[in-house]
């Protein structure tokens, strides 16, 4: 099921971040990083039984993930504080002609079948698509936040901080190659956050939630397919 985008305002004068937001927004402005190894053995078996792409299904379990809390969800609209309802993934569409890529996005669906349906569409009518924005005379949706993969480089660590003061509180995923450890597949994945919006404690949360939903992809086919 697709979701309409909704924004709540958020009540500063109640807000238990108030004081800690206005510190890392105002005061002292900062973002930070840090890199994880995800296990994806078993998603990529399954996957592969299942016939689908580990991208979008990377794509769709973060967006999932980080749409389930609030504190990844913070933006202004028209001045005012808030959060989105859901996320919509902003994602590189890479040109094997010339190796640029251009900015794609993918509506997110609760269900992981129809928003693979959905991203192998957009590859076909916009992929070759060149330019910064994919989809020609579109501009990406508000609540677009930056998930990709640099799938040429298993990486350590990753980091990109770029505000340009600008109110933007979205946090930033990036994947890396896929590497073999101990017999186990490994993705490192990198997440960037604005301290304003989300502290350790809420990635230390998503990242705890995306293994354990990685380690049982599986009941998300059934999810989809209606079992």
């Amino acid at each position: 099921m697709k979701h309409e985008l909704t924004f709540t305002p958020i009540d500063l004068e109640t807000w238990g971040r108030r004081e800690i937001f206005y510190y890392f927004s105002q005061m002292a402005p900062t973002g930070y990083s840090l890199t994880a190894e995800l296990d994806v053995t078993r998603m990529r078996a399954v996957l592969k039984v299942a016939g689908f792409k580990f991208f979008p299904a990377y794509l769709w379990l973060v967006t999932r993930l980080l749409s389930q809390q609030t504190e990844f969800k913070l933006a202004q609209a028209d001045g005012q504080l808030g959060y989105y309802n859901v996320l919509t993934p902003l994602y590189a569409a890479f040109h094997e002609d010339d190796k640029t890529f251009s900015l794609m996005w993918t509506e997110y669906d609760d269900s992981f079948l129809a928003f693979h349906a959905a991203y192998l569409a957009d590859q076909r009518e916009h992929g070759s698509h060149h330019g910064i924005l994919a989809k020609a005379g579109q501009l990406p949706p508000p609540n677009a936040y930056t998930v990709s993969c640099v799938p040429w480089v298993s990486f350590e660590h990753f980091a990109v901080h770029s505000y340009e003061n600008k109110p933007y509180y979205f946090p930033s995923v990036e994947a890396g190659k896929l590497r073999e450890r101990g017999g186990k597949v490994c993705l490192p994945l990198s997440i960037t956050c604005h301290h304003a919006a989300a502290d350790g404690w809420h990635v230390g949360l998503f990242l705890d939630a995306l293994q354990t939903e990685a380690n049982q992809f599986e009941k998300f086919l059934e999810i989809s397919n209606g079992d």
